[in-house]
């Protein structure tokens, strides 16, 4: 273009300035337009969005593979930390160390964990003498008596005793009472319970006086019975018991060589894939020894260290109930199991039965009545238990074939989850080993660890269930 014709040019621009100024405009918001489009396409594209495939399958259209859309259309595709799903593997397969875990964990600073718990003051004995009827002349003082039991010091002055399965009398002292007969307690020294009789019979116009009570009789240790004047009473005290657990240390190596890893493989079977394997093969190793485990220290002469081993919860349950391997259950036996679990201890109304696979089969067998009743399936810590309910508390009913795998299937176990408690002196951690530049071997490793125990605080709030 000559200059004759650039300066035609711009005076014909100058002489249609609104045309040109208008035409200037719209290429603005042309070009304007233009990149909006663009950019709401890039933001949908961004996003991407979920369609159904022919059999269900799930696709990605309008964006690309995010985790988000992953765990939307495949929620178990993506695998969470170790840590994490430590709790989550199989927890029906190991329920005690699952609820040990949901329940929280004490940091122990020591291999070695010592624990203190309360018992309760004890309730009953047996009469060790018969004791004869009265034989009063008229006119004597109400009658006292020094009786022997097999556990003379439960018994403390302005205690009240109830006498099983011998009847009282009424207050004309000559008709029996459907009641049974009560006794205070005046004084407790080496020769014996110096007592009273509350609701005996009278003899020769002498009241109070004793019925004939036969060797063996259950005596019961009633609430105390105090005077109008009285500002004391005998001193109740009570001191826990102390006692002793061992952590253990568990451990599970994962390897897998480079070649492996680079290697085509006809399934997705990864470092993650091994590693879940290995946590659940840990967790049922960890629940055989945190039941039946033994506490012991031994000394490893080829280490040159000591080992630490724990005790498990099967021995430290404070109760213990027989059911014949070759019997049936019927409702009766489950009633008295039931009554034995609940009753005897503080604790609470609900419990978790554990057991065998012959245990849970007669329990299966049972025709439930309205005594016993079979309820809905209960969730709970992460896993579905069976509920039965009666009069006494209800139990949670759940199989574990770990029973099966050490020779108990007729046995079981009876947990209050108030009452225990698990101890940690190395929380569960994994850690990457760098085998290669350490020169050892060309391989991917990871190693899980966890120092722990289990205790039961209460025992007699727990009870085993035993056929030998």
């Amino acid at each position: 273009m000559n200059i004759t014709s650039i300066t035609k040019a711009m005076r014909w621009m100058r002489s249609h300035k609104k045309l040109v100024l208008f035409v200037i405009i719209m290429i603005l918001i042309g070009v304007l337009a233009s990149c909006v489009g663009s950019d709401s396409a890039g933001a949908t594209m961004a996003v991407g969005m979920l369609i159904a495939g022919v059999e269900d399958g799930q696709h990605v259209v309008d964006g690309p593979l995010t985790t988000d859309l992953t765990r939307e259309g495949s929620p178990n595709l993506l695998l969470n930390e170790i840590d994490q799903q430590i709790v989550k593997i199989r927890p029906m397969s190991t329920p005690i160390d699952q609820i040990s875990r949901y329940g929280g964990s004490k940091h122990s600073g020591s291999m070695v964990v010592d624990y203190y718990s309360v018992d309760t003051k004890l309730t009953k004995t047996k009469l060790t003498t018969a004791v004869s009827e009265s034989n009063p002349e008229t006119g004597d003082d109400t009658p006292t008596l020094v009786i022997t039991t097999g556990n003379n010091e439960i018994f403390d002055p302005t205690d009240t005793i109830l006498v099983q399965n011998t009847p009282g009398y009424e207050a004309d002292g000559t008709t029996e009472s459907s009641q049974d007969l009560v006794l205070y307690v005046l004084d407790r020294d080496i020769n014996g319970v110096t007592v009273m009789a509350v609701n005996g019979p009278t003899i020769n116009g002498v009241k109070g006086c004793f019925p004939e009570i036969s060797t063996g009789t259950t005596l019961v240790r009633m609430g105390r019975a105090a005077s109008e004047l009285d500002v004391q009473s005998p001193q109740f005290e009570s001191l826990p018991k102390k006692s002793r657990n061992l952590c253990q240390i568990f451990k599970m190596q994962v390897e897998q060589s480079t070649l492996q890893r680079l290697s085509n493989k006809e399934v997705g079977w990864t470092m993650s894939d091994q590693e879940e394997a290995a946590v659940y093969d840990m967790r049922m190793g960890m629940e055989k020894s945190f039941l039946f485990g033994a506490a012991r220290q031994l000394w490893d002469a080829t280490k040159k260290e000591y080992v630490y081993f724990t005790g498990g919860i099967w021995n430290q349950a404070g109760k213990e109930y027989y059911l014949e391997a070759s019997a049936e259950l019927d409702e009766s036996k489950m009633v008295e199991l039931m009554r034995d679990a609940f009753t005897g201890n503080t604790g609470s109304k609900r419990k978790i039965l554990i057991g065998g696979s012959r245990l849970i089969s007669k329990i299966c067998k049972l025709d439930y009545t309205r005594v016993i009743t079979a309820g809905q399936h209960v969730s709970k810590w992460g896993i579905d238990f069976t509920e039965l309910r009666s009069k006494f508390g209800c139990l949670y009913v759940l199989l574990s074939e770990v029973f099966d795998e050490v020779g108990m299937s007729n046995e079981g176990i009876v947990i209050d989850p108030e009452y225990i408690q698990k101890y940690t002196h190395i929380p569960f951690s994994t850690e990457q080993l760098n085998l290669k530049k350490s020169g050892v071997r060309n391989v991917d490793a990871l190693v899980m660890t966890e120092a722990s125990c289990l205790v039961l605080r209460y025992p007699k709030a727990h009870m085993r269930i035993t056929s030998r």
